[in-house]
């Protein structure tokens, strides 16, 4: 019997594909004791998902195959477990959190449902008692009046409530070991704060052991005991957490640690782990210079660089309906009475929780969604008062990148037709060889490469993908630019690329950028001044430092303290 919760051994997982096989888990080792956290931190392609499959035996067979190495879940050896004694395990003494709570439940049954489902198939109780310990659950991970959001179905919940349910069925069956992939990569800070503490806290009570996977460092130094370091499908630095913070050896680590903007010291430009580490995984020097801080500087009052943007006592509601001749009964105030200025070549942040109206303030200011009462004043000209025509020839002007890439680029466009269309549409090149010409200076300097041009979104990465959409914004020649959440689901060095390529061709092309984000470290590392929204008002304003150091409202103070702070907690 093995002294160990959880142990793997030597695990080497391969995928079989038309072009060839693919190792992406090398003989990784390492273990789980009961009541321990242990982190996985890399960047998206290093394995961490795929050896977390591997311990809940769901890698897809074919193509994947475990090749080489053991896993032992208290001294049984999983790798050659039956079917039948996976399913007794699964849910019941291994449970999982996915990292997209929206595919992991099911749209069609109602959430109250989906948690009874796991208890009745592992604990053999009835559907009443299933039922009460179901709402019991939902209390427990913080789900507000349970016995009537049980009866909702996935669609009709917040990120964060989707995120404590699908935490509820994870833990429904009182697991020795809780895997959780990426549970709060796209949740708000304080949604984040939440959760977190949740699964501290459960864990305090049931004694779990947790395998904790993310690229973000900020999050493992919060909760982590141990961290395991994975790079190219090998563990390249296993150590506690303290250790790995303090003094980490392996350069991939220190590039981890160093990509990821922090509220104070920040340097001009993010390092990334390319600037420690070399192609062949050798470690590089990285220049004294490159990591001496560096602080913005703003003033409102300077009368050289003139005013871009003007919003005037911006409104956009959203009427409810109710009733057979469907009347309007009251109003979702989105965008509830802002105002502010931008001035050109600066970068504006905006930061809030989900639905305090960022995303609907900017489609607004671009009138893609249309205001309900307000003013647009993009230099000189009022945007809400133009026809479709002058509104369409000032969209070159003013373009905005999609938080998901994916969603917002045409599947069955190549990227050459993505980057060339507006340009036609805006007469931008004189014919179809001049435009091809300039979509290939774009990829150039958004760092992809010109046979990319033939190849389809699905063909790339998130962080190629967003390099893609920040061209096509640039092939209209822009001078103002909405990134509504344009990082935010991106690993950290990958992150840090993207923040850089935007610093650059704001400097270049003197853009003007307002810049939506619930990611405040981001926002500070990027932003000349800060707007705090709230159920849809501006609630503050200021430069980035004076927002910061010095915030007025409670709000603000709270956003503030949410920030993982990636301090270990050994320490």
């Amino acid at each position: 019997m093995s002294k160990h919760l959880l142990e793997v051994k030597n695990l080497t997982v391969e995928f079989h594909t038309g072009e060839g096989i693919t190792r992406a888990v090398d003989n990784v080792s390492f273990t789980i004791d009961e009541g321990e956290t242990v982190g996985l931190v890399g960047e998206s392609g290093s394995g961490k998902s795929v050896t977390s499959l591997a311990i809940m035996d769901l890698i897809p067979k074919p193509p994947g195959k475990i090749t080489q190495g053991e896993i032992l879940f208290q001294g049984k050896d999983i790798v050659t477990a039956t079917d039948s004694e996976m399913r007794g395990l699964r849910g019941n003494d291994i449970s999982m959190i996915f990292q997209e709570p929206m595919t992991a439940l099911n749209p069609l049954f109602k959430v109250g449902s989906q948690i009874c489902e796991s208890i009745i198939l592992h604990q053999k109780v009835g559907k009443k008692e299933a039922w009460n310990k179901a709402l019991e659950l939902m209390h427990q991970v913080g789900i507000p009046n349970p016995k009537n959001r049980a009866h909702s179905y996935p669609h009709e919940l917040s990120g964060g409530q989707k995120q404590r349910i699908c935490i509820a069925m994870a833990i429904a069956c009182s697991p020795k070991l809780l895997i959780c992939d990426e549970p709060t990569t796209a949740l708000d800070v304080t949604i984040q704060k939440q959760v977190l503490e949740l699964i501290a806290n459960l864990q305090k009570v049931h004694k779990m052991g947790v395998l904790f996977i993310t690229h973000d460092l900020g999050v493992i130094g919060d909760i982590a005991d141990d961290v395991l370091v994975l790079y190219k499908s090998k563990l390249v630095e296993h150590d506690n957490v303290k250790k790995i913070f303090t003094n980490a050896t392996h350069p991939y680590t220190k590039g981890l640690l160093s990509c990821r903007p922090g509220i104070k010291h920040n340097p001009r430009r993010l390092l990334t782990v390319s600037d420690y580490v070399d192609a062949e995984g050798n470690e590089k020097i990285v220049p004294a210079k490159a990591l001496e801080p560096f602080e913005k500087s703003f003033d409102f009052n300077d009368k050289e660089n003139p005013v871009l943007l003007e919003i005037k006592n911006l409104k956009t509601y959203y009427p409810i309906k109710a009733g057979f001749f469907r009347k309007t009964i009251a109003h979702v105030k989105a965008v509830d009475d802002v105002s502010f200025d931008i001035r050109r070549g600066t970068t504006y942040g905006l930061v809030g929780e989900s639905g305090c109206g960022k995303t609907t303030l900017g489609r607004s200011i671009l009138r893609l969604v249309e205001p309900t009462e307000g003013q647009v004043i993009y230099n000189g000209v009022d945007v809400t008062d133009l026809n479709s025509t002058d509104l369409r020839n000032l969209r070159s002007k003013m373009q905005i990148i999609f938080q998901d890439p994916y969603s917002s680029l045409n599947p069955r466009m190549t990227i050459s037709q993505i980057l060339t269309e507006p340009m036609e549409i805006h007469n931008i090149g004189s014919n179809k060889k001049e435009r091809l010409e300039l979509a290939k200076a774009l990829v150039n300097r958004v760092d992809l490469e010109q046979n990319h041009l033939a190849r389809y979104p699905h063909q790339f990465s998130g962080g190629q993908r967003q390099r893609i959409a920040i061209a096509r914004a640039l092939a209209v020649n822009p001078e103002f630019i909405i990134c509504d959440e344009s990082v935010s689901a991106l690993d950290v060095s990958v992150q840090a690329q993207v923040l850089n390529l935007l610093q650059d061709l704001q400097e270049e092309r003197n853009l003007t950028y307002i810049f939506i984000s619930h990611d405040l470290s981001v926002v500070n590392y990027i932003s000349d001044y800060v707007g705090v929204m709230f159920q849809g008002k501006l609630v503050e304003y200021g430069t980035a430092k004076e927002v910061y150091t010095n915030p007025r409202m409670a709000y603000t103070k709270n956003l503030l303290e949410a920030i993982p702070k990636g301090i270990p907690k050994t320490v």
